[in-house]
């Protein structure tokens, strides 16, 4: 099932990507029926033109074989039933209404999302804060930036990144502070190595793991989980006692600093002390203090490994500490600089979709909810801070709050404790949740309604990147069957509970033109977010809107790159307050019985809980099923075999992965994606194990370092299946749902033998047009359904320590006839037209395999990743896969003898 006809014909239209904080401007043609093709916008100042794996292949995902198209009420069976928009949204209004006559305001709340546009966010918490008057608002940006926005507030007196992506092509140097940049931010991270190649920038890489990113890099300080504040309180120690402190910048424009350089030397007085704290070698730790000491021009950006830790604040304060000492920011190259998890984090700052602020960046300070209040005319504005995500669910679980509405996320997923989140919400009295999909771990949760909320491609509005920049997202697609934008959603709602005059927008730009007209109100520069230049725009302007970065007030409409070079922070006195840092340590001890740390991130080329990218078949292909990532030490300490399985096993659940040896792991720690989850793997939900341990300042869970055992499990049987949607493994299996072209993949494992297997599908496919291959003795059974000359299913299975590859028979499967003479072929495994295998995916943008690679790499011991580039295309897009494609040639050149 695919989209109705677009809007309009095929005329690119300028949207941005809905992926991560880089925020890439798009090229999107509709093709006419319902799809569209894709291109990087080269007009666009955050990618140029350039894409990632995942937004080159954003037109594979546009089907909607997994919407939801219509209003869904659970029925008493706990089935779903179609009703129409007036009765469920008259429901919503009814059941939130009960229950505020009843509970109070503060019983009810809405979780919301990163993915949403800026103009929904911003009528949401319009909704609940100004009118319901409850201040429980989140979102999943609580999992992702809450720490920088606690630690930017501290110190800057504000949430203000105050740089650019300039400033990555300008830096001699770029430290990149528990971010693998090349696999999450892959078009920052080729601006950087551009920026390596051409002028000598330097990169030094501080991340617990070697990473992909880690690996183009001149100095990588492998340092101890948890201890990043202790490395950057002992630079700002070397400046000062190198002479290196910019003492006329700190004079003019910061306060607090003595206190906290004696602060700092209180948790790293000297080299040894860092070097303890770190477990970095003190060789290491002076070249990277003498490297920044020396270069004027640094950026310091940091991601989700600083942000996602219990002390995450105090980390992002301590590299804030190090810039504003030396008078290093708000310079062109020069600065510190968050790099945002989602596309529209920021946008959802702005307009006060975290639980402690108000919108346009105001907090809850009797003068700035009286503003907000007067501003909104608000009949009932909450009067304190709301209940932050994890505290939220906890106050689900306690019933503390009866209803909740959520958007466009998946808690029972990505929250610490899963399992118990998804057990919390299915007790709510009210549980509502506006999505795009129609099967995800939250849905099994059994909300009350499901509201059909416009997907990418339909939404229209705008998104905040992490530079500050408002790009818009414009729909290039009909919206399908009854789905709506949330915006709308919200406003019916509001509406139905006796709002209807603050809530009558006739489409998005006036919603924005709100928004804009409150970040100037009573603002006169006092405030840092003001986009006063936009509160008149037209529904004409707002659609030609170009990307801007904020501030841009009223005077200066063309916006701001940089800010803080000459002081002017948003405090009272308009300086920075540098804060006391706590003793690092690590989050949680570990213990004999659980002696490993749990780290927990993505993959390269797939997004959130995969309900996106997991529609394509070639994001698929570089990394294929859910994986724990060990160092060999201590696979050898645990018995584990690489490709073999474990149990990772902690205080709050357990999941079964697959193993992979990672030299670039740290002995005594564990990596595993957050992608799968019940939708598409068999207990590898890892939120259900992460601990709801949480930042004490930005309520920002630790999901970096959650104390944890791992086992290995072993099956009798592994294999894969092709087709047959409906095929059911036995008891105990594990298995994985992979996209294939033509269909649904499944790689499993099983303690069940042949004879099982074989019964089982000999009873899903019938005997007509089955061809079979056994050999019981071996443990080997091979099976293909041909239907009409094609094949319509596949299943493969062999021992535990021999499982089948299914690379060729996957090629059938997405081809055309099976000619009878191949059939042979077929079952043994071997491509039908005697193409060579091209291996698992290396360069997911242009689809090229390992084996591809290696190839090419054979032809002669000269050959560079340059001329891999123009021989096969791999890595010349976005360059994620760089670091691989390096790999892979030094080890080609190992292999060969001079």
């Amino acid at each position: 099932m695919r989209h109705d006809a677009p809007l309009a014909g095929p005329v690119p239209t300028r949207t941005t990507c809905p992926y991560c904080g880089v925020g890439c401007g798009v090229l999107a043609t509709p093709d006419g029926k319902g799809g569209a093709a894709i291109a990087g916008d080269p007009d666009h100042p955050a990618n140029r033109g350039r894409l990632c794996s995942k937004g080159s292949a954003l037109g594979e995902t546009l089907g909607l074989g997994t919407r939801v198209l219509h209003p869904l009420k659970r029925s008493a069976r706990g089935t779903y039933d179609r009703v129409s928009w007036e009765e469920a949204l008259d429901a919503v209004a009814a059941g939130l209404k009960a229950i505020i006559d009843r509970d109070g305001p503060e019983s009810v709340a809405l979780y919301l999302s990163g993915q949403l546009l800026t103009e929904d966010y911003y009528v949401a918490n319009k909704l609940m804060k100004g009118f319901i008057g409850s201040p429980h608002v989140d979102t999943n940006s609580r999992l992702c930036m809450a720490s920088t926005v606690a630690g930017q507030r501290r110190v800057f007196g504000s949430d203000t990144v105050p740089g650019c992506y300039e400033d990555l092509d300008s830096a001699d140097l770029i430290v990149l502070v528990g971010s693998n940049t090349a696999w999450c931010h892959p078009i920052l991270f080729r601006r950087i190595q551009q920026n390596r190649a051409e002028r000598g920038a330097k990169v030094v890489v501080i991340d617990p793991r070697v990473t992909a990113t880690a690996e183009d890099a001149d100095l990588t300080l492998a340092l101890k989980p948890g201890s990043d504040s202790a490395l950057f309180a002992g630079l700002l120690i070397h400046l000062a006692d190198t002479g290196l402190l910019d003492h006329d910048y700190i004079e003019r424009h910061v306060a607090g600093f003595e206190a906290a350089l004696a602060n700092a030397r209180d948790i790293a007085p000297n080299l040894a002390a860092v070097a303890n704290l770190t477990g970095l070698s003190k060789t290491d730790i002076a070249s990277f203090y003498a490297l920044w000491a020396s270069t004027p021009a640094v950026v310091t950006a940091w991601s989700q490994g600083v942000n996602q830790s219990a002390q995450g604040t105090d980390k992002v304060a301590a590299i804030l500490h190090c810039h504003l000492a030396s008078g290093r920011i708000g310079r062109p190259g020069a600065g510190p600089f968050s790099l945002t998890g989602q596309p529209n984090a920021m946008g959802g700052r702005e307009v006060g979709g975290l639980a402690n602020m108000l919108a346009a960046h105001m907090g809850y300070s009797s003068a700035e909810i009286d503003r907000v209040r007067r501003f909104w005319r608000a009949p009932r504005m909450a009067q304190a801070e709301g209940l932050k995500a994890v505290a939220m669910m906890e106050a689900v679980t306690e019933r503390r709050i009866k209803a909740m509405w959520v958007m466009a996320t998946n808690p029972a997923v990505s929250l610490p404790r899963a399992d118990a989140v998804q057990a919390a919400l299915r007790g709510l009295d009210l549980f509502i949740v506006s999505e795009n999909v129609l099967s995800n771990d939250t849905l099994a949760a059994g909300p009350h309604y499901i509201l059909p909320a416009a997907a990418w491609g339909e939404k229209d509005g705008t998104v905040t990147n992490s530079e500050r920049r408002i790009s818009r997202q414009r729909g290039f697609l009909a919206l399908p069957g009854e789905a709506k934008p949330d915006w709308w959603i919200i406003c019916e709602v509001a509406e139905r509970l006796g709002f209807e005059e603050a809530f009558d927008y006739g489409g998005p730009h006036e919603i924005y033109a709100e928004h804009a007209a409150l970040s100037a109100f009573e603002n006169a520069g006092s405030r840092d977010f003001d986009i006063g230049a936009h509160a008149e725009l037209t529904r004409r302007a707002y659609d030609g809107l170009a990307p801007v970065q904020w501030p841009a007030p009223v005077d200066r409409p063309e916006g701001t790159p940089r800010l803080f070079a000459d002081g002017g922070f948003f405090a009272a006195d308009r300086k920075a307050k540098l804060q006391p840092l706590a003793i690092p340590a690590l989050a949680a001890a570990t213990s004999d019985t659980f002696p490993l740390l749990l780290n927990t991130g993505r993959v390269r080329d797939h997004w959130h809980t995969m309900t996106r990218t997991g529609l394509s078949a070639r994001l698929s292909g570089h990394i294929a099923e859910p994986t724990v990532l060990v160092h060999p030490d201590d696979a050898a300490r645990f018995g584990l075999a690489e490709k073999g399985f474990a149990r990772i096993a902690t205080t709050h659940g357990a999941v079964i992965l697959k193993v992979a040896l990672d030299p670039g792991a740290q002995p005594g720690s564990l990596f595993a994606p957050i992608h799968w989850s019940a939708e598409n793997a068999s207990g590898a939900r890892v939120g259900a194990a992460v601990q709801p341990l949480v930042d004490p300042f930005s309520g920002q869970p630790e999901l970096k370092a959650t104390p944890a055992a791992i086992v290995p499990v072993s099956f009798r049987s592994r294999g894969f299946l092709l087709g047959a949607d409906g095929f059911v493994l036995p008891k105990r299996s594990w298995w994985t749902r992979v996209a294939v072209e033509g269909g649904q993949g499944l790689l499993f494992a099983t303690p069940a033998d042949v004879a099982e297997i074989m019964q089982l599908a000999r009873e899903a496919f019938g005997p007509e047009g089955l061809l079979e291959m056994v050999d019981a003795e071996r443990g080997l059974y091979r099976c293909a359904l041909i239907r009409d000359g094609r094949l319509a299913a596949a299943l493969f299975l062999g021992p535990d320590h021999d499982a089948p590859v299914w690379d060729a028979v996957k090629l059938a499967f997405a081809g055309g006839e099976v000619d009878p003479g191949q059939r042979l072929a077929l079952l043994s495994g071997r491509s039908l037209d005697g193409a060579a295998d091209q291996g698992p995916t290396v360069c997911a943008c242009f689809g090229v395999g390992l084996n591809a690679i290696r190839a090419a790499f054979a032809e002669g011991a000269t050959i560079t990743v340059e001329d891999i580039g123009r021989k096969l295309k791999a890595g010349t897009n976005c360059g994620s896969c760089l670091p691989e494609i390096r790999r892979i040639g030094a080890q080609a050149r190992v292999e060969v003898p001079a």
